[in-house]
């Protein structure tokens, strides 16, 4: 029998952590607490949370801080914490059981659980006294209790009707692969929904959503219609003026409460920046724009101020997220009055806040939140107000500042290693790929298990959950972002380690992939199975990219069966094809997808490549071989190859369409004859492949650039 005290001291999650003071009892995750449930034979109190989330603050200093309370869950349940950024899976099983109840889904999760982890009922936040129409967290506790007791038929009707919706949205409903018909049908239905003035997705609250207008921006790339690309650029203006943006130190929140992108809930996630700076950078490269760039240096510079996680050996990776609360208070950090305006600017102050919307009532329960409502001015009165943001940012500093999420988690790096690759290239910085490049070490050298996994999260020198199949899609997508950007060999043999690790522990059996891995043992009921985005996309969304890109810039035809075969296996309800976004996404670029071929001296010339693909030998344009079962770091190649060739380079990485793959080679006929530029020169030029045709060599950094904005025919 477990001993009847709170056991989440031993934890290094900051959100369990958060707990380990409650009188609550709370036991982590596990085997151990589910044997305990059994013997004791009392259900199971399951609260999962994250350490940014204001109502699991709010639940906590009202509930699980209470006495009283806490002794209710003592005596009536066995009650387990979760930390859902550690525990996806397990948030993702619960929470498709509480939408199988019928109840909108948010956090905290609170679900009630039979000892073999069966849910039979649950909610979200519960007040402490009977309000808005809901109990008391207290007569819950014992209403669900007493039902457990006398075996009430919610409760055994329940957990047959839960295990069965859970096993049925795991099991397998595969069909045909995705057609430009599906894809029609598909960006026609999201732009409907999208808002034609405010941007983002119609009403409020309003999310970033950057799976959706990812989507909708390649899509447009496909069909030649702008509508999908005018959707991004408006999400990316409204967002970047409005509050959910923070005018001072960069970054977005997770969403705005409103319809107008004004209040935010003030927590920032990196998973959020991370895809939104990528989406800047696809905007940027189709239509430059001094916001987007402001707006990606700003959020880059909180990334690496105020995200870089702890250090190990030089390198370092990216904290989880920043809280929405401040002593006590959502928000305390980031809003301002105006006599604290007017007091810290001076003669400055009429002019900024005249741009930032500061009045005296404010715009936010009496509190100001800055947003910029006026347009760019000159460059004297944009001098102006950037040293009035300065001054207010120092101010800033001196308040408590939100708690933070110092762990490091795989999959949510593996999407800001992606997105800085393309903004160091798309936003002449390559500082940030030299930082995304430390973060990938990173992940390598301490969150990367024997047998090629990599680990989902990690916190004060240990790793604190095992891999799961976002942390090896999200990882071998950074990687193959990376070799585009730098052509270092490395890179690719890494995405092909991780995308082996997949293959080898999530794989189902029939295409498609588990999020748990297959000896994951507490997992209870069906191992989740979805390709159905959320705030981040899918792994098997990404996963499917990973092959397709694999398969594009290796010519193994393994890499291509494993896309199709992936696909095919979530194409049996075309109901829920709008849910899966980042998979159609990838299909389009399996089947549509531009390779660049840049060709030209890169320092070192490889030998010809040997094998039936053009990845099985050496990587093109890299001075190092590589093989699955050799997957060691070696440095990336000197750059060089003079600055017309580079630039080329420059233009293909940059490329505004993301079905766009980049292969650098020394020369063509170092390709094998199968690849469609094979034997078409071997001056400095890049060539255009679309499909098994290839344009003439481009020298031209300019015509390659216009060739790259749409997808006509090469010529």
């Amino acid at each position: 029998m477990a001993e009847a005290a709170n056991l989440l001291r031993h934890q290094t999650s900051p959100y369990l952590l958060q707990h380990a003071d409650n009188p609550v009892h709370w036991r982590p995750w596990g085997q151990a607490a589910l044997a305990e449930a059994a013997e004791t034979d009392k259900p199971i109190l399951l609260s999962i949370g994250y350490a940014a989330c204001h109502w699991c603050h709010v639940m906590a200093h009202e509930s699980f801080e209470d006495p009283d309370t806490a002794a209710l869950m003592n005596t009536l349940f066995v009650s387990i914490k979760v930390d859902r950024e550690e525990r996806p899976d397990i948030d993702h099983l619960y929470m498709s059981a509480l939408h199988g109840l019928g109840e909108q889904g948010g956090w905290p999760l609170t679900m009630f659980l039979a000892p073999d982890g069966a849910p039979f009922w649950g909610g979200t936040y519960f007040p402490p006294t009977p309000r808005w129409g809901r109990p008391s967290f207290s007569q819950v506790l014992q209403g669900v209790a007493a039902a457990w007791r006398e075996r009430d038929t919610m409760v055994t009707q329940n957990t047959v009707a839960l295990r069965r919706m859970l096993e049925r949205q795991s099991a397998v409903q595969g069909g045909e692969l995705p057609t430009p018909t599906h894809l029609d049908a598909v960006g026609a239905a999201l732009l409907r929904i999208t808002d034609p003035d405010q941007g983002g997705v119609k009403g409020a609250p309003k999310f970033p959503n950057p799976p959706i207008f990812r989507f909708l921006w390649q899509n447009a790339f496909r069909t030649g219609a702008p509508a999908g690309q005018d959707a991004l650029h408006l999400l990316l203006q409204r967002m970047s003026q409005g509050g959910i943006y923070d005018h001072l130190g960069g970054g977005y929140a997770r969403y705005a409460t409103d319809a107008i992108w004004l209040v935010p809930h003030f927590e920032k996630m990196l998973y959020d920046n991370a895809q939104i700076l990528e989406l800047l950078a696809f905007a940027h490269a189709h239509r430059p724009d001094p916001l987007y760039a402001a707006r990606a240096a700003e959020t880059v510079g909180w990334m690496i101020r105020d995200m870089t996680a702890a250090e190990v050996d030089g390198r370092a990776a990216f904290a989880a997220s920043e809280d929405a609360d401040s002593e006590g208070e959502e928000g305390r950090f980031y809003v301002w009055t105006e006599a604290e305006v007017d007091l810290l600017l001076g003669t400055d102050a009429a002019a900024f806040k005249h741009a930032y919307d500061v009045t005296a009532e404010g715009n936010w329960e009496g509190h100001t939140i800055l947003r910029r409502v006026t347009q760019s001015g000159s460059v004297a009165e944009e001098t102006g107000l950037a040293r009035c943001r300065e001054v207010l940012f120092a101010a800033r500093a001196k308040r408590v500042r939100p708690g933070r999420d110092d762990k490091v988690l795989a999959d949510w790096n593996g999407l800001a290693i992606a997105a800085l690759a393309r903004a160091a290239v798309v936003f002449g910085h390559p500082e940030w790929l030299t930082r995304a490049e430390a973060a990938h070490d990173f992940i390598l050298a301490n969150m990367t298990a024997p047998d090629g996994r990599a680990q989902h999260a990690w916190r004060l020198g240990r790793v604190t959950a095992a891999g799961l199949l976002d942390d090896q899609a999200a990882m071998a997508r950074a990687a193959l972002a990376l070799f585009e950007a730098t052509g270092a060999a490395r890179y690719l043999a890494e995405a092909a380690r991780f995308a082996d690790a997949a293959l080898s522990f999530f794989a189902d059996g029939q295409g498609g992939f588990y999020t748990s891995a297959s000896d994951a043992t507490d997992v209870p009921l069906a191992r989740p199975r979805t390709a159905h985005d959320n705030a981040t996309p899918a792994a098997n969304g990404l996963l499917a990219e990973v092959f397709a890109r694999l398969w594009h810039l290796t010519g193994d035809t393994a890499w291509r069966e494993h896309a199709e075969a992936l696909l095919r296996a979530f194409m049996g309800n075309h109901d829920h094809l709008a849910q899966m976004p980042t998979l159609l996404a990838a299909a389009d670029l399996l089947e549509a997808g531009t390779t660049v071929v840049v060709v030209g001296p890169f320092v070192v010339s490889p030998p010809p490549l040997a094998g039936g693909g053009w990845g099985e030998g050496l990587v093109p344009g890299s001075d190092q071989s590589f093989s699955r079962a050799d997957p060691s770091p070696h440095p990336p190649p000197a750059r060089g190859g003079g600055e017309s060739l580079l630039t080329l380079l420059t233009v293909a990485v940059a490329a505004p369409d993301p079905a766009t793959i980049v292969l650098q080679v020394q020369a063509t006929d170092a390709l094998p004859p199968s690849h469609p530029a094979y034997g078409k020169g071997n001056d400095p030029a890049a060539f255009v492949c679309r499909g098994n045709v290839c344009s003439l060599p481009v020298a031209d950094p300019v015509t390659l650039a216009e060739m790259l904005h749409g997808r006509a025919p090469p010529t």
